[in-house]
């Protein structure tokens, strides 16, 4: 338990890292790499270089300092960033590291105003916060290698199928090397694929969403080849996955995580709304519900570009997915730049980006009583999330998960 006069101090802070709080983990960040350089390996330099990796963290600090008296409030996103570091396999001992170099970020930026009072009750604090960080992540270790199939760190898997699912998806199909049995998962988690790719120093991790049902022979991953913009740099790691990794191949998986699941104990109608490759975790959600509870509503929406880059289309047409809401599953999809063959096929519903207008129009029957997960570019979460709030879906109803470092929607 934290003292009163440590959570009072620690509240009075909450302004100053509001203004300097990206600042302080920029530092951060730099003071780690240089003096534990060990410890890129478990980054997305793509993520450090945007600045997003220390938009999140900058987040995470003022959080547990607007709750310091009420922790227990945040703890739901406690889980959801230990299960990316018990992925990642982010240890107890590196958190003293962490505390270390934070604190030393702090005294840096703030100079003069990081009076002794203030880094003595962060220092009190960070202790706390580590220590649920920590108890939270030994729990999920412990569950995840004792678990049927389960296994620590990072398992040796061959590739036995490589196969396109559209202009710039690939789906990977992943046997453990060592023959053994499989974990099973929740539709939705993810894996960390570890990679040692030539010419790169350090290891590069990337966790991708399992795209198929829980229970098969296979763990399946469906990787969308980034090819980079004017301000984003091409993805190394889908690069190399889709160039130089072919069937036969091995690659390193930790055992699957993830707080974005699909609730398997309900029965209430689901509407699955994704854009691009945030159809991975949905498909497996999709296929999860046509198999154990066949009979469950589902709306499922998509948004492509066009048909070239619609992945999956055959999976829809195998789980009978159509217009007329057949067997209680309906689907629409919508592209944004169709092609002229897209439009003589009849490939789609609805042209253009989805508006908050045909949104209520699709989702008019499933309503409020939904659950909806939605999965995609954050641009088309914080647009879709935002129009579903407004139709008045309340907020233990919206399950979303974006890819990369945790962002406030």
């Amino acid at each position: 338990m934290l003292k009163p006069e440590t959570i009072a101090i620690i509240k009075s802070t909450v302004p100053v890292l509001e203004v300097h709080g990206k600042a302080i983990t920029t530092r951060f960040y730099e003071k780690l790499f240089k003096s534990h350089p060990e410890l890129l390996n478990l980054f997305n330099h793509g993520n450090q270089k945007q600045g997003r990796q220390q938009t999140a963290l900058a987040n995470a600090v003022y959080a547990a300092a607007v709750h310091i008296d009420r922790l227990h409030e945040i703890m739901p996103a406690v889980k959801v960033i230990a299960h990316k570091h018990v992925s990642l396999g982010v240890t107890p001992d590196q958190y003293p590291i962490v505390g270390e170099n934070l604190l030393s970020a702090i005294s840096e930026v703030l100079g003069d105003a990081a009076t002794p009072e203030i880094l003595g009750a962060w220092e009190e604090a960070y202790s706390v916060i580590a220590g649920a960080f920590i108890g939270v992540e030994t729990e999920m270790t412990d569950e995840a290698l004792h678990q049927p199939g389960g296994w620590a760190g990072f398992r040796k898997f061959t590739v036995s199928r490589k196969m396109a699912e559209s202009g710039n998806i690939t789906s990977f199909y992943l046997v453990p090397e060592d023959g053994g049995p499989l974990a099973s998962f929740e539709p939705g988690q993810y894996v960390t694929v570890q990679m040692k790719i030539p010419g790169r120093e350090h290891l590069v991790n990337r966790q991708y969403s399992l795209s198929d049902r829980p229970g098969q022979p296979y763990y399946r991953i469906s990787v969308k080849k980034e090819t980079g913009t004017d301000t984003r740099e091409p993805g190394v790691a889908s690069a190399y996955l889709h160039e130089a990794v072919q069937e036969g191949d091995t690659l390193l998986l930790s055992v699957p995580a993830g707080a974005f699941t699909l609730d398997r104990s309900a029965d209430t109608p689901v509407v699955l709304l994704s854009a691009g490759v945030g159809l991975t975790p949905l498909t497996s959600m999709l296929r999860t519900i046509r198999a154990e509870q066949p009979a469950r509503p589902v709306t499922f929406i998509h948004t492509a570009a066009c048909g070239k880059l619609h992945a999956m289309k055959d999976m829809l047409q195998e789980e009978g997915v159509t217009a007329a809401a057949e067997n209680g599953l309906r689907t629409h999809i919508c592209y944004t730049q169709p092609a002229d063959e897209d439009r003589s096929e009849g490939a789609f519903h609805t042209e253009g980006r989805l508006t908050a207008e045909k949104l209520k129009e699709i989702t008019a029957e499933a309503g409020a009583k939904a659950d909806y997960y939605i999965c995609g570019p954050v641009s088309f979460m914080r647009d879709m999330i935002g129009y579903l709030r407004e139709l008045g879906v309340p907020a233990e109803s919206l399950h979303y998960e974006f890819f990369g470092p945790s962002l406030n929607l």
